[in-house]
């Protein structure tokens, strides 16, 4: 069997271990390595030669990437995971207390199990490689850090900032992990092994003392501080998570009982809390998420054929899904974009979009100026058709007009190259429609970003019938460097995310109308689980958007996408939601407090008065079996490949409750039988918009589900 750590013994009495996981790009750390580091460790003790120890990787850039998560679901008791996390408590523990100075040397990726590792050695140096990160990120897995992190973190970094990195999983930059004592040095990364090895020749040093803020200190100094730190945490929490992730609240609970109660206490409450979770439904669906984003990432989207390179994007439109579809065109994929608009305000308007996202990173320290600049001068503009013969793909990003859309094809087809893709980034009109204009219509496809782009993860990817397979190839490829998740769908008015959303708004929309107050309407969601509530979520978009989108829906998919007539009225008061400052939300100087404010006004609008508002679970339900009837109806008719990629899209774009892994697992969860009966008994009191999909009826009558 292949090793795993390889002891390197120098002349100057100091040893390094080396982590190099076989046949594997990136270092994870596993359970059957316990055996043979414990026996590595007591060669070391053993050996009088030794004066230092020196923990590096033999892996460019990754340092280690964290545990093994299939190592979780092989666990089929909360005994099982506990003991996986004792075993690492055990074996780091060991570490810790070497007689020897023990050093980690990090250069590259050195998250979550592998922090662990490095806080249980003595000292560290981090290399200034632009890929050197740290972090404890279990928290986005529905996790704890398990392998001694709640302990060992807060004493070494402070209770806050401890804290701070745990519940929100963010990763920590070099010189930022300097700053905040997580690191004792930082070096090129040339000089990364000699410096930890004169750190380790130097003898054992006690920590440094952390560099606090005043308050920090003050609070974190007694117990009565540390308590207010606890609780305000805990409630910072509930209010985020809505109680519908228990992750955050026991990372909470290790570090005040550990603080309070000492190490070995709070290592046995870590143990605990982290086996529990291990066997949480949340945790189980945040893992699937996980699983099936990596999964994606090695699929072309058309099967084994192999995509065409992408040297030059232009881009049509420079109005804010331009501006942003050219922005992470070049700041993420590096990739050179052209955009063309008809006035060169839109141009000025784009390349200032770009700027100031750059500018953001320059301000934080995370770019240089120079590596700005760079980036942008890899954005061109221009009014006419000049200087894109040679462009690969053409992203299109202009009104939803079907002639205009026309047009634009048939200017492609004569200006570029004859192996030019259209993608059109649409949201609702069918490509095939659009594809009608092109004499290559094997070129042609959809390219759906979600606003605005450089924040929303999701890009759908719509292949009409004649759609070449290499052309979607191409297209899945480009999306993934712009730092995209993309889903293949097939063509169809609203194609998946914005067909399984229109449902969901209208019967929003429905029980407005039927009394419910905005604000009761949108707490109902955010507390199921949605990022924002609906009506938020219509403010945001667009409510002229939302009119546009519905009338083309429902001629494609029938009487069920209406949206209200009373919407009309919205459009007539030039209630168009934040973008003109008129919606169901005051904005701009209107809004006095910091908290959103309903402009009461829309209900005189709508010529309605908010009556009592229904319980908060059944305004949720009756929102969110829309959704699920649609996104079942959307595999029955092939739109989307799979229950999985169903999930992933609800997930990435429109913000699906994560902790229930996507309408599909939701469905398996909740059973087809029950979710049946629900939308049966809503079509008997409210119509046949509830009408449940044949699929789901199938299932629930021989109990299948989705998933096994």
């Amino acid at each position: 069997m292949e090793k795993t750590f390889n002891l390197v013994r120098r002349e100057d009495g100091i040893a390094v271990l080396t982590i190099d996981v076989p046949g594997e790009t990136m270092n994870t750390l596993r359970s059957e390595f316990g055996p043979e580091i414990t026996k590595i460790l007591a060669e070391i003790k053993a050996d009088t030669s030794i004066k230092g120890l020196v923990l590096a990787s033999a892996k460019k850039d990754c340092f280690v990437a964290g545990a093994d998560i299939s190592m979780l679901d092989a666990c089929t008791s909360v005994e099982d995971a506990k003991a996986l996390s004792q075993q690492g408590h055990i074996v780091f523990n060991e570490l810790e207390a070497m007689s020897i100075p023990v050093v980690a040397a990090i250069d590259g990726v050195c998250l979550g199990g592998g922090l662990e590792l490095a806080l249980a050695c003595h000292q560290r140096v981090c290399s200034l490689n632009g890929k050197t990160m740290m972090g404890v990120p279990e928290v986005q897995l529905g996790l704890l850090p398990g392998g001694g992190g709640t302990q060992r973190l807060p004493r070494l970094v402070g209770i806050t900032t401890a804290l701070d990195m745990m519940l929100t999983g963010k990763q920590i930059r070099p010189k930022q992990a300097l700053k905040m004592g997580l690191v004792d040095d930082v070096v090129p990364e040339s000089i990364l092994l000699a410096t930890a090895v004169k750190m380790a020749l130097k003898g054992k040093r006690s920590p440094k003392k952390v560099k606090q803020s005043l308050v920090n200190k003050l609070l974190e100094g007694t117990p009565f501080g540390r308590n207010i730190i606890f609780d305000q945490a805990g409630k910072q929490v509930q209010k985020k998570t809505q109680g519908n992730y228990p992750a955050p609240a026991k990372i909470i609970d290790c570090v005040r009982q550990g603080m309070a109660k000492g190490k070995t206490k709070g290592l046995e409450v870590e143990a605990r809390h982290f086996a529990e979770l291990v066997m949480s439904t949340e945790s189980a669906a945040l893992r699937s998420i996980f699983f099936a984003t990596t999964e994606m990432k090695r699929e072309t989207g058309a099967g084994d054929v192999v995509p065409r390179k992408v040297n030059k994007v232009m881009v049509l439109g420079g109005g804010l899904m331009g501006g942003g579809i050219a922005s992470v065109t070049t700041s993420k994929a590096k990739i050179p974009a052209r955009v063309k608009d008809i006035s060169e305000q839109g141009l000025s308007n784009a390349l200032s979009y770009a700027y100031k996202l750059l500018d953001k990173g320059v301000k934080r320290r995370h770019m240089t100026p120079s590596v700005r600049d760079n980036i942008m001068s890899l954005m061109t503009t221009t009014t006419e058709y000049k200087g894109i013969k040679d462009a690969d793909i053409v992203v299109e990003a202009v009104f939803e007009d079907l002639n205009l859309k026309h047009q634009m094809v048939k200017d492609v087809e004569r200006e570029c190259g004859e192996n030019t893709i259209f993608a059109s980034n649409t949201s609702s009109l069918p490509i095939s429609q659009i594809a009608e204009a092109a004499t290559r219509p094997e070129n042609v496809i959809g390219l759906h970003y979600f606003s605005p782009v450089e924040k929303m993860p999701l890009v759908e990817v719509i292949a009409h019938k004649k759609t070449s397979p290499e052309t979607i190839a191409t297209v899945v490829a480009f999306a993934r460097k712009q730092g995209k998740t993309p889903i293949v769908v097939q063509d169809g008015a609203g194609f998946y995310v914005n067909r399984i959303l229109a449902l969901y708004m209208n019967e929003a929309a429905q029980l407005l109308l039927e009394g419910q107050s905005i604000e009761h309407l949108d707490k109902a969601l955010v507390k199921f689980g949605f990022p924002v509530g609906p009506m938020t979520l219509l403010d945001e978009v667009g409510i002229d958007v939302g009119a546009k989108i519905s009338p083309i829906l429902a001629a494609e998919l029938g009487e069920r996408f209406k949206a209200p007539a009373a919407f009309e009225k919205l459009l007539s008061d030039d209630r168009k939601g934040r973008k003109n400052g008129k919606g169901f939300y005051l904005y701009g100087s209107k809004s006095k407090k910091k908290a959103k404010q309903v402009d009461e006004s829309v209900y005189q609008v709508l010529g309605l008065k908010p009556g009592v508002n229904a319980e908060v679970s059944e305004v949720a339900q009756r929102c969110v079996v829309q959704m699920l009837n649609e996104a079942v109806r959307c595999l029955e008719e092939g739109i989307i490949a799979s229950p999985r990629d169903g999930d992933i899209g609800a997930i990435f774009g429109i913000g699906f409750p994560p902790f229930l892994g996507g309408p599909f697992h939701y469905i398996d969860t909740l059973g087809a039988g029950v979710l049946v009966a629900k939308l049966e008994k809503y079509q008997a009191k409210h119509g046949d918009r509830f009408v449940p999909c044949d699929k789901l009826k199938q299932m629930a009558q021989s109990k299948q589900r989705f998933f096994d």
